[in-house]
C-alpha cells in the first residue's frame, strides 16, 4: 500500500487557523473594552470615598471643638484649632486638585464651590464643605 500525494491521518498538522486566532483576539479585545473603564473608574471612586471620610472626620472635630468651647473654631486657624481633635494632620481634599487649603466663606451662600479646590468653611455656622463641584452635595 503506497501513499502518493496524500497525507495519512497521523501526519496531518495540528494547530489553530488564522480565522480562529482572529476570533479569539476580537473576543479578548471586546472584553478588555468593557472592563477597562470600570477599572480606571475605581481610582476616582477611591478618591471620592477618601474625601467623604475626611469631610466626616473634620465635621466631627468641629462639633467636638464647639461642645468644649461653645463657639466654632476660627476660620483663619482652623487646622491648628482642630489639631487636638484629629488623629494626625489636617486632611487634604482629594476631589479636584489635591489641597488642604481652607477657604473662609463670608456667608452660608458663599459656601457654593468657587472653582478653587480644597475645603470651604463658614465660621458662624460651623459648616464645612468640599470646595469643588464634584462634592458640593456631600
Amino acid at each position: 500500500m503506497s501513499v502518493t500525494g496524500k497525507q495519512t491521518q497521523s501526519s496531518k498538522r495540528r494547530g489553530f487557523t488564522l480565522v480562529e486566532l482572529v476570533v479569539v483576539v476580537l473576543i479578548v479585545g471586546i472584553m478588555a473594552a468593557v472592563a477597562a473603564p470600570r477599572m480606571f473608574n475605581t481610582a476616582d471612586n477611591a478618591r471620592d470615598s477618601s474625601t467623604r471620610q475626611s469631610l466626616t472626620v473634620v465635621r466631627d472635630a468641629i462639633q467636638m471643638y464647639f461642645a468644649q468651647n461653645e463657639e466654632y473654631p476660627p476660620a483663619a486657624t482652623l487646622a491648628t484649632a482642630l489639631e487636638p481633635y484629629l488623629n494626625g494632620p489636617f486632611p487634604t481634599c482629594q476631589t479636584g486638585n489635591v489641597s488642604a487649603a481652607v477657604r473662609a466663606a463670608a456667608s452660608e451662600v458663599a459656601l457654593a464651590p468657587d472653582g478653587n479646590d480644597g475645603w470651604a468653611y463658614h465660621e458662624a455656622s460651623g459648616r464645612f464643605v468640599v470646595n469643588h463641584a464634584d462634592g458640593s452635595d456631600w
